[in-house]
């Protein structure tokens, strides 16, 4: 990508939560996609007033017919057209979910090249967080339309009934992904590392006739941050965009920023009356983090 009037013009669809206060979902993509030079357009599947990690939070969310209603009037006015990228994140709804099986086949409909990327936000550490329903969902008519899957290692799991304990096992579980269709996939983070203290982003892609395949291991911070997946999902999809499918860049990239904007907010949290326990100190600090 470049300035002035040659400049590729990115337009992202992304369809996840919304937070009024705080920084997951649409609230952890959409400035990092912009300041790295995407238009985005955003529909939120769940508008709430913080993340469920709060004490006290409240919200609505969002059915098939709301997102039909939004939708349909993008395409009435030839919107959809527009869009180079679709995103999905995290979703509540099992007919939510679905829908957004027709949206991507609309917008690819009508811009056969646009790429999808699924973050199949189902749980994490051996938790649900999201209907249990939604899964063969996901495993039947969402990820197999996927350009790109940034599953963390639970998330891999369930996708392909992998117990994913070893490298090996990683690599299987990619390999099963593959198989299905989807070109790239990436497994976030694991505890795949030799070192307790550290993580593994793994990933692999098959496109363009090359195969890549990339591990990278990365420090653990004590601290749990909301909204770091979704921030992973965006910057990946951002820096394979630009570095033109190159998955060892990307990942580099990615995971630069995401470990940069990390340390920053835990830097502050500490700093912070009752440090990283504080729910409030340990919103990602984004905007900070704009350079």
């Amino acid at each position: 990508m470049s300035n002035g009037d040659s400049v590729t013009d990115y337009r992202v669809l992304s369809i996840q939560s919304h937070v009024v206060s705080g920084y997951v979902g649409n609230k952890s993509v959409v400035f990092p996609l912009q300041v790295l030079g995407l238009d985005v357009d955003a529909i939120n599947s769940v508008q709430f007033s913080t993340h469920t990690g709060y004490e006290h939070w409240s919200g609505q969310v969002l059915d098939s017919n709301d997102l039909n209603v939004l939708f349909d009037n993008l395409a009435k006015n030839d919107l959809h057209k527009r869009y180079t990228h679709i995103m999905t994140g995290y979703v509540a709804k099992a007919s939510f979910l679905e829908t957004i099986a027709q949206v991507v086949a609309t917008v690819k409909s009508v811009n056969p090249g646009a790429i999808y990327l699924c973050d199949p936000v189902m749980g994490d550490n051996g938790q649900f967080y999201v209907p249990k329903e939604l899964l063969p969902i996901y495993r039947n008519k969402i990820i197999p339309i996927a350009d790109i899957i940034t599953p963390n290692q639970f998330e891999a799991e369930l996708l392909t009934g992998i117990k994913i304990e070893t490298e090996s096992d990683a690599i299987k579980a990619l390999e099963a992904l593959h198989c299905i269709g989807i070109p790239t996939v990436v497994i976030s983070s694991s505890n795949l590392a030799a070192d307790d203290s550290q993580m593994m982003t793994i990933a692999s892609s098959r496109v363009n006739g090359r195969t890549q395949r990339v591990k990278i291991t990365f420090p653990k911070l004590n601290a749990t941050f909301t909204g770091s997946g979704d921030l992973f999902a965006a910057l990946f999809m951002a820096w394979f965009t630009k570095s033109n499918q190159d998955l060892k860049i990307t990942c580099e990239k990615t995971l630069s920023t995401l470990l940069a904007v990390l340390n920053r907010t835990y830097d502050y949290a500490v700093k912070q009356t009752g440090g990283t326990k504080d729910v409030k100190n340990i919103e990602l600090r984004l905007i900070q983090s704009r350079a």
